[in-house]
């Protein structure tokens, strides 16, 4: 059996696999809806029975929320887990989309046909490039090249509240020689990359009180405290005049950010202007002396999320409110440490409240530190190569802006390091209305997976 007899069933077997895909895409399979419970669940057994018709030992196992699916094959290669989400983001609002978003469609573009719906590419599209990597190796060759775990989640669009004890009780069939993760983006248009760094997170909300009430502003305008203009001076002081985090200890733990991959992210394609221009901006706002990409990927963030207090309604009300409200969010890079970022932020703005003014913190979660892959390992090395043949360009190890938990937990949990490889594009609208997905990132996709795990068969 040659790769070439593989890669060519895909290209042949294209129409079919995205009719499974559109099967898969109709399915409603929102999980953080309680009335979508039933589609979660249909989404769990149409995988499964697809699976199984290819040749997988596949079931769907029950969690106090949304089942989890697992499925094994056996392999001469080493163990390999591919870790991806059946479950969807809510389509709100509806209204601005252009199509129903369970019933997908293939859509001309000036960029090309895009296969346009709800979860096409998070993470529908992007797990099944892997299932039909699978399909085509198992009819050309009757097995796989490698021991094959697929591991698809259900909550992963509402917190992943089952994940972490799922993981613990079936530690022994999970843990594999690596885990691989496809539901990240490239770098730039057509430019395959691998994930090797992702940035944590740390959230806190805090409303500030001031007076018992809502007051009378021409009667107690001046002398009260206003809790709005109190918040207000609070967040100013988050950051200097160059955009760096003002708050003290929060740089602990940031490395330097190393020169030969400052070089490789700036030969990489992309292209700040048109990243920047699809949002309605002229140039970066963050850190000076990093680029839009080194910001996103390199370094981390504090950002006001939500800010709100005192009258909303119409027109005008005279008044002093009792309180006002912050929601935040940092990005963690490096070795930084969520506790310690948060004790931080606490003691920095606790630091500068006014006489009568009253902090009350909401209840935070733990946090999640950054992940930095070990890309000395040869399967990274491997991968890449495998990527750069099929899209005739060299692939690069890239960052990512957001956060990723499933990566930190592999290693935590499992002792396992993971592999992040997506063949989306930063245009393809996850999260929002008209979310679509390539056909030539899915075609592709599952080529590339086909050629990767060929070449994995021997490292």
């Amino acid at each position: 059996m040659s790769l070439d007899a593989v890669l060519s069933r895909i290209d042949t077997d294209l129409d079919a696999a995205l009719d499974r895909l559109f099967d898969l895409l109709k399915i409603q399979s929102i999980s953080t809806d309680p009335a979508y419970k039933a589609d979660c669940a249909k989404a769990a057994d149409w995988l499964v029975a697809d699976l199984a018709a290819i040749g997988f030992a596949a079931e769907k196992r029950d969690t106090p929320g949304h089942p989890m699916v697992v499925a094994q094959h056996d392999g001469p290669g080493p163990h390999l887990l591919f870790y991806g989400h059946y479950d969807v983001q809510p389509v709100d609002p509806l209204e601005l989309w252009h199509r129903d978003p369970f019933d997908p469609a293939i859509e001309e573009t000036p960029d090309g046909k895009v296969i346009r719906a709800r979860g096409a590419s998070d993470d529908k599209g992007q797990l099944m490039t892997f299932i039909e990597a699978c399909r085509a190796y198992m009819a050309e060759a009757g097995t796989l090249p490698c021991k094959i775990t697929i591991f698809l989640e259900g909550e992963e669009e509402s917190g992943s509240p089952s994940l972490v004890p799922f993981m613990r009780e079936h530690a022994d069939e999970l843990t594999a020689d690596l885990a691989l993760i496809c539901d990240t983006s490239m770098a730039a248009p057509g430019l395959p990359s691998i994930a090797t760094q992702l940035r944590g997170m740390v959230k806190d909300e805090f409303t500030l009180k001031g007076p018992k009430m809502d007051l009378h502003s021409g009667l107690y305008g001046g002398p009260a405290l206003n809790p709005l203009r109190e918040i207000s001076k609070i967040i100013a002081s988050f950051h200097d005049e160059t955009g760096r985090v003002a708050v003290e200890g929060f740089y602990d733990g940031v490395p330097d950010l190393d020169e030969e991959l400052r070089r490789q992210w700036a030969e990489a394609g992309f292209d700040e202007g048109a990243f920047l221009g699809r949002i309605g901006m002229s140039q970066p706002h963050g850190e000076d002396g990093f680029t839009a990409v080194e910001q996103i990927w390199a370094r981390p963030t504090l950002e006001i999320n939500g800010l709100w207090g005192g009258y909303q309604g119409a027109g005008t009300k005279t008044v002093i409110p009792a309180e006002a409200h912050c929601k935040i969010t940092c990005r963690l890079v490096g070795d930084q440490d969520p506790a310690h970022i948060r004790a931080c932020l606490r003691a920095h703005v606790e630091a500068r409240l006014s006489a009568d003014a009253e902090i009350v913190w909401e209840k935070a979660g733990d946090g999640a530190p950054a992940s930095v892959m070990d890309t000395s390992r040869p399967e990274f090395e491997t991968a890449r190569q495998a990527l750069s043949d099929e899209w005739h360009t060299e692939a690069v190890f890239a960052g990512m802006g957001g956060s990723i938990p499933i990566a930190g937990l592999f290693k935590t949990i499992l002792g396992m390091e993971a592999m992040l490889i997506g063949f989306a594009k930063d245009d393809d609208a996850i999260h929002s209305p008209n979310e679509k997905y390539d056909v030539a990132s899915f075609h592709k996709g599952a080529r590339s997976w086909a050629r990767i795990l060929d070449a994995m068969k021997t490292v």
